[in-house]
């Protein structure tokens, strides 16, 4: 009997640990990440967080009614917060003509796996990586981590693609390395001619970050779109940084692994905050309906996040239904590649790659008035 109690006990307060950090998880989207440093971790334990509560709930429904109903008030607190993870949307069906329809891509491309040591493989995942996006067959594309290396090359990547996709005009953005002739960044490539290009410019760049956000507007039959293609900070984790994982792993820093990421995650939420904050800032003065998409690095559940969707529509949630998983990476993050739209358009046909080729999936869909 006392052993049953002590185990009562301590359910209990696991779920009251629990059901607090399912509070400040609520929280974490109003408030930046300056203001309360680690709020943010709870906007990103968030699942695993609701999980646990609702394997509670199921216990406490047989054993205790008081914390059915505080877990149930603590739920309903959340309110559609819930729903930035779960979505319930569903297809247009009433879909226009195709010349009416612009195919939006977002991809981060890892460099088209260009640091792999294996050459065989690298070529095999880079021309991967050109089927996957020629079979979709998109009017725009919006790259993260593109690699560019000038002529002349035996790793060609963006004139292949201008070729192989039949682009009309396309505009980029790199960090330039003389040694290598090597270029790395962001970019968008059209079907249809663009008409302005432009960037937004980071007040957090530094020397050592390679996020952008660049624009172009376009011109489909009468119709002007501006395209934004973001890719904010990183957490910029590299492989030693999961050294630990591996069970022949020579232990030589001081900071274990989970420190030496929690690190790194505490000096990019806020600069993804004051980015994120930006652009929506140049998003405000577009004149034309808007579309911005790209590799965020943050989830639904975060500040980042918050900034876009008070203004745009999540055409994720706007048309499927489920979790979604956009980053395949060692560090479990879900959903944190998008593609937004101002209320003016519609969306629809929203498809995340099944077989991923990067550490990221390549989302898509159709965007039309």
């Amino acid at each position: 009997m006392l052993k049953v109690l002590r185990l009562s006990l301590l359910l209990k307060i696991l779920t009251l640990v629990c059901l607090c950090g399912l509070l400040l998880a609520y929280l974490t989207p109003f408030v930046h990440p300056n203001t309360l440093k680690i709020l943010p971790f709870f906007g990103l334990a968030y699942p695993v967080l609701l999980t646990f509560t609702l394997f509670a709930l199921l216990f406490w429904i047989f054993a205790n009614k008081r914390m059915v109903i505080l877990i149930v008030l603590v739920l309903l607190i959340g309110g559609k917060l819930h729903f930035r993870m779960f979505t319930l949307g569903s297809n247009e069906t009433d879909l226009p003509s195709k010349e009416k329809i612009l195919h939006v891509m977002s991809y981060n491309v890892r460099l088209f796996d260009l640091y792999n040591n294996d050459i065989e493989q690298r070529n095999k995942n880079k021309d991967s990586i050109f089927s996957y996006i020629a079979s979709q067959d998109p009017d725009i594309v919006c790259f993260q981590e593109f690699y560019h290396q000038d002529r002349p090359t035996i790793f060609s990547t963006r004139d292949s693609l201008v070729k192989l996709l039949d682009t009309k005009d396309f505009h980029e953005r790199y960090a330039h390395k003389l040694r290598g002739r090597q270029n790395f960044g962001v970019v968008i490539m059209s079907k249809y001619r663009m008409i302005a290009r432009g960037d937004v410019m980071f007040n957090t760049q530094g020397e050592q970050d390679f996020n952008y956000c660049i624009f172009v507007d376009i011109i489909k039959n009468q119709d002007t779109f501006r395209i934004y293609n973001v890719h904010l900070q990183s957490i910029k984790l590299q492989e030693d940084d999961y050294s630990e994982f591996s069970d022949n792993a020579v232990k030589r820093e001081p900071k274990s692994m989970f420190r030496k990421i929690i690190d790194k995650l505490r000096i990019a939420y806020p600069k993804r905050a004051d980015q994120a904050r930006r652009v929506m800032e140049h998003v405000r003065t577009s004149p034309y309906p808007t579309i911005v998409c790209g590799d965020f690095n943050d989830t639904p559940m975060s500040y980042t996040y918050h900034q876009f969707s008070k203004l745009l529509i999540d055409s994720f949630r706007n048309t499927s239904m489920g979790i979604g998983s956009t980053y395949v990476g060692k560090v479990p993050a879900g959903r944190i590649d998008y593609i937004f739209h101002t209320n003016d358009l519609r969306s629809s046909d929203f498809v995340i790659q099944q077989t991923p080729y990067s550490d990221h999936r390549a989302i898509s869909c159709k965007i039309f008035k």
